[in-house]
């Protein structure tokens, strides 16, 4: 039996890389050690506010 194999570029660099970006932003900016922890909570979360602000704007 032959495994199905994915077709097309894989994201999960792009998403890798973003998710370090925001990961050094948020802890950048926190003002004490929860806000950074929530800051860690933010940068695994972002491309899901990323695609609900880009739908709420677009009137979806």
């Amino acid at each position: 039996m032959e495994s199905k194999r994915q077709i097309g570029p894989d994201n999960g660099g792009v998403y890798g890389l973003g998710m370090i970006g925001a990961l050094i932003y948020y802890i950048s900016t926190a003002g004490s050690f929860w806000m950074g922890a929530f800051g860690v909570l933010k940068a695994i979360l972002w491309p899901g506010f990323l695609v609900y602000e880009t739908m709420k704007s677009l009137g979806m």
